[in-house]
């Protein structure tokens, strides 16, 4: 609608068309119709002005994107538990004596906490003369020789007929006494040797003066070894069929954040629990290092299905929309919007079976506000 002044512009002053026509009192004469004829026109006139330009709203959302390139995918259960060495000991003393700790050979240091230690290594000796000597190891050792001298030429003799075969076995018997007679001495002498049943690590070692003597039966020192653990986990009774001795687990501890260990489902255990529903397995740990060690509280990825050379995408791309699960794409600067199937997912990523391809770009930030064929601005 043109405004006042406007029609001013195109219109002739009424006062001065009266001045130049006084007698208007017939509105039909001719005058009086070229002046409306005359305010029609420039009415008409100013209707025809050229309109301001439009002004464009179409905003460009400015969003980041990647490229979907092939990629592996986990789908695993995670559980938690504690892991404990798969070989320890707390040896005693079998008998009494004066206590001796040995040196490491490794460092010329009396052992300690700590210390690595082989199978059959001396850790403690006990010292004990007259236990000793009431062994009599020298004695039956020259025991025994003396009887196989005897039974030797016994057995000569006899394969010449020069005696029965009485006198042969009464020689053999008293050689088979005198072996098992040292045997038995080297038996008794051992004890006095604390020595490590397997390679390990000293974890407990109760302070003893040295040299002073010791009970028998008292508990001296604690091994462990833990080159591999063991890890009992509680899992969801759902997982009972699927889960198999040999299944591969992902083993971290927030101790070794960067470092992470393998470990293998070894035992599965077929009865479920009634109050937890649940059903245990057993887990060995692969430990070279000693990255872990007994007692940790750790966390297990039980690998239970894996792919690779697939579409993965972050599950927080994802929108609902009702039914459907849409991601949003760029192409020629436009956000096309794709409804996708899963396949395999975990708690930070899924596989994408349909609606998205190799190379499309997925838009991975600015996506929350976006609607089909919206324009934006890749900033990436």
């Amino acid at each position: 609608m043109p405004s006042f002044a406007t029609l001013y512009k195109w219109t002739i002053n009424k006062e001065d068309y009266l001045k130049l026509k006084p007698s208007t009192s017939n509105l039909e004469s001719k005058p009086m119709k070229h002046f409306l004829l005359i305010v029609l026109a420039g009415y008409v006139l100013a209707s025809c002005e050229t309109p301001p330009p439009a002004v464009n709203t179409d905003i460009q959302t400015p969003v980041t994107v990647i490229d979907l390139k092939p990629d592996g995918i986990q789908r695993f259960i995670s559980t938690t538990g504690t892991v404990y060495p798969t070989q320890e000991v707390f040896l005693k003393s079998q008998l009494a004596g004066e206590y001796q700790l040995q040196k490491n050979p490794k460092t010329g240091r009396k052992l300690t906490l700590g210390d690595q230690v082989s199978k059959g290594q001396v850790i403690i000796k006990l010292e004990d003369k007259e236990y000793k000597n009431g062994i009599q190891l020298e004695s039956k050792k020259l025991s025994l020789a003396s009887s196989k001298r005897n039974f030797d030429k016994q057995k000569s003799l006899y394969e010449k007929g020069g005696v029965t075969l009485n006198d042969l076995k009464s020689a053999e018997i008293e050689y088979v006494n005198a072996e098992y007679a040292l045997e038995s001495a080297n038996i008794q002498l051992e004890k006095m040797n604390i020595r490590a049943p397997f390679s390990g690590v000293l974890v407990e070692m109760p302070f003893f003066t040295s040299g002073v003597k010791i009970e028998s039966g008292s508990e001296v020192v604690k091994i462990m070894d833990y080159s591999v653990l063991q890890m009992d986990v509680q899992l969801p009774e759902k997982h009972l069929l699927e889960t198999k001795p040999g299944i591969e687990s992902r083993i971290t501890n927030y101790t070794i954040k960067e470092d992470t260990l393998m470990a293998k489902v070894t035992q599965v255990s077929p009865a479920i629990t009634e109050e937890t529903r649940s059903f245990q397995a057993v887990l060995s740990i692969d430990n070279p290092d000693g990255l872990l060690r007994p007692g940790m509280f750790v966390k297990a990825e039980l690998i239970m299905e894996k792919k690779d050379s697939t579409i993965v995408i972050p599950k927080s791309l994802v929108i609902q929309k009702g039914k459907k699960s849409v991601v949003y794409i760029a192409e020629k600067g436009l956000a096309i919007e794709k409804s996708i199937t899963t396949g395999l997912e975990n708690p930070e990523y899924l596989e994408v079976l349909d609606g998205l391809k190799f190379n499309d770009r997925l838009i991975t930030s600015g996506f929350e506000t976006l609607r089909n064929r919206a324009t934006i601005d890749i900033i990436r």
